[in-house]
């Protein structure tokens, strides 16, 4: 139990992801905060602290290690089709027979398939279960560039039968500027600034959540000032959290069986199966607050990300774990 709980806070099920959740409870108890004129400077803030965070997303990105990371092409196609194709069309097949064009939860869960990988952690994961760790490493940071042009193409095919107003020539637009510029500028100066990076990372990385629980916080509290929630009762809110669970667990065995019919290898396909399933809240967060303006709608969209992110973390800690296990004592 105690190795799990140290794999748990690893992985990122520490003492952020509950002020995650505190969040939550702090707009719903509180959603007078959520008045525009407050929220204003907040929303400057959390738009100069995306930027901050990519800038030094790339300066950590090595240029070398993602040239040495192309050879192993297979596993590559295999993870990013996952991550861009199979969920987003896994949930749109059940959209198809049971989705709800007014229910933002539907919409929610369509943004989350078509969000890129997470980066610390699949990696993180991917090391304690014994995966091929280089090409976690690729994988996690390729799918987080792709992503800011994948995710906005894949809404715009969502939304325009929804009410929920995209632009995605807008979306894209603002998304390079705010993310994909910063990234490639901290790339350029990654040789100047990487040894800095790292002496200050536990800083940097505070400064990082800062900016997300920003993020959550104002889109949660116009949410509840709006009285969005209303009409969805506990026990659908439950039902929720076991459809994402599902739904993880889904996309689990189905990375599991592609990998098993290209006839990877264990490292490989422990690999495929944590980074292939894995969608990033950070990326969710700062990505939303750019595509979706309306912050009262997006902190309901948000929820099905919330929900599949700690699930994420909980189930898929205690699988790579076990997978550990069963490696140093051979099985």
């Amino acid at each position: 139990m105690a190795k799990l709980r140290e794999t748990l806070n690893r992985v990122g099920l520490n003492t952020f992801f509950f002020l995650l959740i505190g969040m939550i409870f702090l707009a719903s108890t509180f959603p007078d905060w959520g008045a525009e004129a407050i929220l204003d400077p907040l929303k400057t803030i959390t738009g100069i602290g995306i930027s901050f965070i990519f800038f030094f997303y790339g300066v950590k990105l090595s240029p070398e290690k993602l040239k040495q990371g192309l050879s192993n092409w297979k596993l590559h196609v295999l993870v990013q089709s996952t991550t861009f194709l199979i969920f987003p069309l896994v949930v749109l097949l059940l959209y198809y027979f049971w989705g709800d064009e007014a229910n933002l939860f539907w919409i929610g869960t369509f943004y989350l398939a078509a969000l890129p990988s997470t980066v610390s952690s699949s990696v993180v994961m991917v090391s304690i279960a014994g995966g091929n760790l280089p090409a976690a490493i690729f994988n996690a940071s390729i799918s987080s560039i792709v992503g800011i042009f994948i995710t906005p193409l894949w809404m715009d095919l969502m939304l325009p039968e929804t009410a929920v107003d995209f632009d995605l020539t807008d979306t894209i637009f603002k998304l390079s500027f705010q993310v994909l510029v910063p990234v490639i500028l901290g790339l350029f100066f990654h040789k100047y600034l990487v040894n800095f990076v790292n002496k200050f990372q536990a800083t940097l990385k505070n400064i990082d959540q800062a900016i997300i629980l920003l993020i959550i916080f104002t889109a949660f509290a116009e949410s509840f000032l709006a009285n969005m929630f209303d009409g969805h009762s506990v026990a659908e809110l439950v039902l929720l959290g076991v459809l994402m669970l599902a739904f993880f667990l889904l996309m689990m065995g189905v990375m599991y069986l592609l990998s098993k019919a290209l006839k990877f290898s264990r490292e490989d396909m422990i690999t495929v199966i944590f980074c292939g399933s894995k969608k990033s809240m950070i990326q969710g967060a700062v990505m939303g607050r750019v595509m979706f303006p309306d912050p009262v709608v997006f902190g309901v969209m948000l929820l099905p990300l919330m929900i599949y992110h700690a699930q994420q973390l909980m189930v898929g800690s205690a699988i790579a774990q076990k997978l550990g296990d069963g490696k140093s004592s051979g099985q």
